[in-house]
């Protein structure tokens, strides 16, 4: 089940809300447990079982943690034994098919094998299981002796399939003493609402604009601009969209989650777009993996090589492919540019250098994170620079002009400037008014659209 659908809009979250605020507080984490299972195993049931051993794996590497205490070797065994098998389901069910593919290249090897299905959100729930064991193990959190309540945290619906990734620490108070209001709720639903809104009347129209002028097949120079345009809008659309919408159920039930994008394509250095970009899973992986690993404490031939770690596992993570570990590799490579000299010739040099060279390399991150095809990927970046097949054919032409008035919009919804506004038109009458004819609007609009097109999932949830 997908949030930006009819099936969820009008049967499952009235059904939830009105069992979640119709039971006592002290029964509330139940229906949110059993309604998140349901929401998951709607179209994988049989995944529900998987789910639930991850929340027993974890919730018994806690208590054996906490129970080791005063024993450091015994307290880090059961961390690693933990991570060990967390670590060990991902693979197999993610990454196997990819590492027997690879063994087949090998001369003579030639091992049969059926890659299994891939859950869904499976990267997501591992990583927040994973986070709580780990902070049990730093004595940053207390153990959860409910499992009920840890596996509501790991269940929870709004950021089940594709996050944020809510740290256990983040919310541990919030799943016992949280409480709601009429203002929470409000605000959760237009936040829902804005992240609908980006979802199928922007992503999905950027997603239709990349196909009409040929996806991989774009002809001309300019159309694979356009069409690198669309594809970078619909990315950043479908993700914050996402974000916005599970910040807003959450909001619904009482539940405050991190920001995940902070309008990144304003960034003016590639660092700073991964502050702005996916702040959850950045934040994770510094966290859990760059920091631990030495961080910058140990000589700078040393902190890139835990860059280099982070970004191979950073780009392994968005899927089971090369080409998503070139694109971390290519971010890295990026990264590390800006700490041995282009960041200080970018701090000098207009902000609207940083802002071009920034956006530049983002959109041929994007190429690089949608082409599995290595040789399809160089052959669409080289005829962004070269124009063997001329500059633009007719068609494109015509669909660039159909697409101009949501492309525009796009370009403009990017920036911060409507947050800006509404900043400023906070606490006056006009806003209330304004917020609901952009409720109605949004409302009428999305339904139209989702009953006349088809399945529309979030990319997130390949991931």
């Amino acid at each position: 089940m997908v949030f930006s659908s009819l099936t969820f809009w009008f049967f499952y979250l009235p059904c939830v809300l009105l069992a979640y605020y119709a039971v006592p507080r002290a029964a509330r984490n139940w229906v949110l447990f059993f309604v998140s299972l349901a929401f998951y195993g709607w179209g994988e049931p049989v995944y529900i079982l998987l789910m639930l051993f991850t929340i027993l794996l974890n919730y018994v590497a806690g208590m054996l943690i906490e129970k080791a205490e005063g024993n450091k070797k015994k307290r880090k065994t059961w961390l690693i034994l933990s991570v060990v098998a967390n670590l060990g389901l991902l693979v197999f069910f993610k990454y196997s098919g990819m590492i027997v593919d690879t063994l087949n290249m090998l001369p003579f090897v030639n091992i049969a094998f059926e890659a299994p299905g891939l859950p869904i959100g499976i990267s997501f729930y591992t990583f927040q299981a994973m986070s709580y064991t780990i902070d049990v193990y730093k004595e940053d959190t207390k153990v959860q002796r409910n499992p009920m309540l840890l596996g509501t945290y790991v269940t929870l619906f709004p950021q089940l399939i594709a996050g944020p990734i809510v740290r256990y620490k983040d919310v541990a108070d919030q799943l016992v003493s949280r409480r709601e209001s009429v203002y929470q709720f409000s605000r959760g639903v237009m936040l829902f609402l804005v992240g609908l809104g980006k979802k199928i009347l922007l992503a999905n129209q950027f997603a239709a604009m990349w196909e009409n002028l040929g996806g991989a097949d774009a002809q001309g120079l300019v159309a694979r601009w356009a069409g690198l345009t669309a594809l970078s809008l619909q990315i950043y659309f479908d993700f914050s969209g996402y974000s916005d919408m599970a910040r807003g159920l959450g909001k619904m039930i009482g539940f405050d989650f991190m920001e995940n994008f902070n309008y990144p394509y304003i960034s003016k250095s590639i660092t700073e777009f991964w502050r702005r970009w996916h702040i959850s899973l950045s934040t994770w992986f510094r966290d859990y993996l760059y920091i631990p690993l030495g961080g910058n404490r140990k000589g700078f031939g040393r902190q890139i090589f835990n860059l280099f770690v982070v970004w191979s596992m950073t780009g392994l993570w968005h899927g089971a492919a090369y080409n998503f570990l070139l694109w971390g590799l290519y971010f890295f490579l990026l990264l590390v540019a800006e700490k041995l000299f282009l960041g200080k010739l970018l701090q000098k040099a207009p902000a609207f250098v940083g802002h071009i060279y920034a956006l530049f390399f983002i959109m041929i991150g994007w190429a690089i994170f949608n082409f599995e095809d290595v040789a399809a990927l160089g052959e669409f970046v080289g005829g962004l620079f070269v124009p063997a097949d001329g500059f633009m054919s007719q068609n494109s032409a015509s669909v660039m002009l159909s697409y101009l008035p949501v492309t525009l919009a796009g370009i403009v919804l990017s920036t911060p400037v409507l947050r800006v506004l509404h900043s400023k038109l906070e606490g006056k009458n006009v806003l209330f008014v304004l917020e609901g004819i952009f409720a109605v609007a949004v409302m009428f609009l999305c339904v139209a659209s989702l009953v006349s097109d088809s399945y529309n999932p979030f990319i997130y949830f390949r991931f």
